[in-house]
């Protein structure tokens, strides 16, 4: 008799050589295909060995159900099982049942089988499935091991006879939105889950399942005979649910566990399974990931073709419903969706290919596409070739779907879906699926376009007016949008390249603006905009606002109003469309106020600093007399400050500032005061106190320890040797109340910088998987501004906890004096700006000795 360590030994041993000889054998569909049979039947002949051992009673069914039960086992998925008792049977009564059922449960999780298990009778199985879609699902792939074979066809049948198909399909499509609205929406997630993403295997299993349920077939090769989907489709839907599988079975064996998501941890390793290598311009990475998300983006097509031919014949939805839509002729209105009127349309017209969107834009009340026209226009692409781009006809369509006065959002999104944009505008194409590793991005290429897109679109809706009001405003009057539609559609699709791809990008988008016949005006407009879409955000984050000169080189560059103010709005677009995290209050803040001040300076009004900072000054003093202060209680102070200091702070600044301040001009003291900030984001936190050369340090020092990020600082020294700080923080947490945290930070940073005493080392935070995984290799700059007067510092890294304590203790031993600093964080990557001066600075040997210090502090822990 095999004892339990024997029957341990060789399931391990069986399975392990099954996963290695995987591993070690040419990666093909083929193969993953032959993995998971084989698994299966390891398991199935393990389970039959110990369901015979246990003595099970006579009558008794042992079946395997969910994904097991299909036959096909993954490295590391679940195994579960039913053990299926006559009616009567009590598995739960003490006696030689319920001790068999016990043995056989325990044996398997001796061994190393980690099973999911349920006991039940025939008549518990039928009416939990009732109450349960998520029981009904798994019994429906169930397939017997061991035992009465009897009782295993009498559940069979009793199960498809109590089946209600509707209600199945209903359950089925609404779990399908919940765990598609769970990840995204969308395939194209960085770290997809190639089993639960949108496009995933869970996708196709759907199908099945309810094709299952309403008796239409067990295999795409039968749904194919049903003529739910034609050869061609059903040879698709093979072959990339086999690509998926093959994706997952490596996955898994390289993991070495149950990992369904391709996190950014494994998927090099994952790649290099495959054998796929790295190259200047891509990662071995980025070659997997490529791969899966055109397998993920063809099984969304057809996914939906399908689906909606399924509900079609399970609702009776076949016939009815249809309605001429007027001035088309070669399209009708199918429920709310659009269906082409024949099969054959857009091989008899391939016009009408793009023309389908541009119907769908016109007609109010369309929601989508049938399954017909999906299905069309799949088997279109081959038409979709170089001269169909040429065509003046589908180049005049295209035009006028930019020029729609609304759809242009989910016409767009919609023509990427059924790989329609990519076949018209072939350099789009290249970026479908492409991975961004800048550590701020979170969409793919194509996806971060058209959510660029979407941005832009919003700011012309006068519904989403709320959302940015300035930027509807000004949208409201820009008498071109599609120019700006164009520019996001451009603005990146030269990612990926190599070299500029702003400047690539604008070479792409002129040759697009002559063929479509756009005027040399519009054209210069695009290109400008494409070239540039960086701009903006640059100088708004990294330069100092307050220096004419800087504004004045801006409006240079933008030229006129028009332009300035295209840029501001594809601007906003852009940087929303990158992530969640990366836009925030103060970015918005910055941005608007380098549109105001350059739009001040386009219309003529000559930068004049000294009449600027006398209505700051005039603005604030009305602002303390509304706050009863007695006037020139303001003088003490602002005598003993530089024009940098009115420069950089507004009027409302100014007046908290003096109103903090006037009774501790000569404190010995430090100061600190605190306020929600006006922008409406985290705090505002004001500190004074006589001046030393670790100040910054220690208050970046108590930041960090504190949990805040430091968005922004303004530092100023007054004549009189004391430091006079702004910073703008903010806690990452969503539920914080910055409100509440004003005495605490006023009370124990004044705390700190009282103590003194060494600076404490900094934080070491843990490091996100993505930081990890795509490290950034960090780039410091140091060189004289352009007036030679101070030092402009910036550092490019990945982000960090500690990271800008780091770098303000290297400036403070070396006496490194700061001015200003903008803070910029992108994602998970930062860049930071810093106006520095002192005599360090001026030494050859010493500069050289901050820079390699420099370097130290902002690299990633080994």
């Amino acid at each position: 008799m095999t004892t339990i360590a024997e029957r341990r030994q060789q399931f391990k041993a069986g399975k392990q050589a099954l996963i290695e000889g995987f591993l070690a054998a040419r990666p093909t569909q083929a193969s993953a295909q032959t993995l998971l049979r084989c698994l299966a039947r390891h398991v199935d002949d393990t389970l039959r060995g110990l369901w015979d051992a246990a003595g099970m009673p006579g009558g008794s069914t042992l079946a395997a159900v969910g994904g097991y039960g299909r036959g096909e086992l993954f490295p590391h998925s679940d195994v579960d099982v039913l053990v299926l008792l006559p009616n009567g049977t009590e598995a739960h009564v003490p006696g030689p049942v319920k001790q068999a059922i016990e043995s056989f449960i325990t044996a398997c999780w001796d061994i190393g089988l980690e099973i999911g298990s349920s006991v039940r009778t025939l008549d518990e199985c039928l009416s939990e499935s009732q109450a349960d879609v998520t029981i009904q699902t798994a019994l429906l792939e169930a397939r017997a091991l061991a035992g009465d074979s009897k009782l295993f066809k009498a559940l069979t049948r009793r199960f498809m006879q109590a089946m209600d198909v509707h209600a199945f399909f209903r359950a089925k499509t609404l779990e399908s939105v919940q765990r598609h609205t769970k990840f995204d929406d969308t395939p194209y997630a960085l770290e997809p889950n190639c089993k639960e993403s949108p496009g995933g295997l869970r996708d196709l299993q759907m199908l099945m399942w309810l094709a299952r349920a309403a008796g239409l077939g067990k295999t795409w090769k039968a749904l194919s005979a049903r003529g739910l989907i034609t050869p061609f489709e059903s040879r698709q839907l093979q072959r990339n649910e086999g690509q998926l599988k093959l994706i997952r079975a490596r996955l898994h064996a390289v993991a070495g566990r149950r990992e369904d998501r391709l996190v950014f941890d494994l998927q090099t390793a994952v790649a290099q399974s495959f054998g796929f290598e790295g190259t200047g311009a891509q990662r071995a990475s980025e070659v997997l990931m490529r791969r899966y998300y055109w397998a993920a983006k063809a099984v969304t097509q057809l996914h939906q073709i399908l689906l909606l031919n399924l509900e079609e014949q399970i609702n009776g939805l076949q016939q009815g419903g249809l309605r001429p839509i007027d001035g088309h002729a070669d399209f009708l209105d199918r429920g709310r969706m659009l269906e082409v009127a024949s099969d054959d349309l857009y091989q008899r017209d391939p016009h009408a290919i793009l023309r389908t969107f541009l119907v769908y834009q016109q007609t109010p009340g369309i929601k989508g596409l049938s399954a017909r026209t999906l299905r069309a226009l799949y088997n279109a692409r081959g038409l979709m070739d170089a001269a169909w781009r040429r065509d003046p006809i589908n180049r005049a369509t295209f035009m006028a779907m930019l020029r729609q006065p609304e759809g242009q959002t989910h016409a767009f999104r919609l023509m990427n879906q059924t790989s329609v944009l990519g076949r018209y505008l072939w350099v789009f194409r290249a970026i479908v699926g492409q991975m961004q590793h800048d550590l701020f991005h979170v969409y793919t290429v194509d996806q971060h376009i058209l959510m660029v897109l979407r941005n832009v679109r919003r700011f012309f809706i006068p519904e989403h007016a709320h959302e940015y009001p300035f930027c509807s405003q000004l949208a409201a009057q820009f008498d071109a949008p599609e120019q700006l539609y164009i520019a996001a559609l451009f603005h990146d699709v030269a990612k990926g390249r190599g070299g500029d791809h702003s400047e690539l990008g604008a070479v792409e988008v002129k040759r697009f603006c002559r063929a479509h016949g756009l005027s040399a005006q519009a054209t210069s407009m695009c290109v400008f905009l494409v070239e540039h879409h960086l701009t903006m955000s640059r100088v708004a984050q990294k330069e100092d606002l307050s220096d004419p000169d800087v504004i004045a080189a801006f409006a240079a560059k933008v030229g006129d109003v028009r332009h300035l103010t295209a840029l501001y709005l594809l601007t906003v677009a852009d940087i929303r469309g990158t992530s969640p995290k990366v836009w925030n209050a103060w970015k918005g803040k910055l941005l608007e106020d380098l549109y105001r001040i350059t739009l001040r300076a386009l219309g003529g009004a000559k930068i004049n600093l000294d009449a600027e900072i006398e209505a700051r000054k005039a603005e604030a003093r009305q602002d303390l007399a509304l706050h009863a202060q007695l006037p020139g209680t303001e003088e003490p102070l602002w005598k003993r400050l530089a024009v940098s200091y009115f420069a950089r702070h507004d009027g409302a600044e100014l007046a908290w500032h003096a109103r903090s301040l006037w009774r501790h001009v000569d404190t010995q003291v430090p100061v600190v005061r605190a306020r929600p900030s006006p922008i409406g984001e985290g705090l505002q936190v004001l500190v004074y106190s006589p001046d030393q050369p670790d100040l910054f340090a220690r208050i970046c020092g108590y930041f960090d320890t504190a949990g805040f990020s430091i968005l922004d600082a303004k530092v100023h020294t007054t004549q009189n040797g004391y430091a006079l700080d702004t910073f703008q923080v903010i806690r990452p947490e969503a539920d914080v109340h910055h409100r509440d945290l004003v005495p605490m930070v006023e009370q124990k940073l004044s705390s700190v910088l009282q103590a003194g005493g060494p600076l404490p080392e900094p934080r070491r935070g843990r490091l996100s998987r993505r930081v990890k995984s795509f490290p950034y290799t960090p780039r410091i700059s140091l060189r004289p501004d352009e007036r030679a007067t101070a030092w402009l510092l910036t550092i490019s890294t990945s982000d960090r906890a500690g990271l800008l304590y780091a770098i303000a203790r290297v400036l403070a031993r070396h006496g490194i004096n700061l001015q200003l600093a903008k803070v910029s964080t992108l994602g998970e990557r930062v860049e930071d700006t810093f106006l520095l001066d002192g005599p360090a600075l001026q030494q050859n040997k010493a500069q050289l000795q901050i820079e390699s210090e420099l370097l130290d502090a902002v690299s990633l822990p080994s």
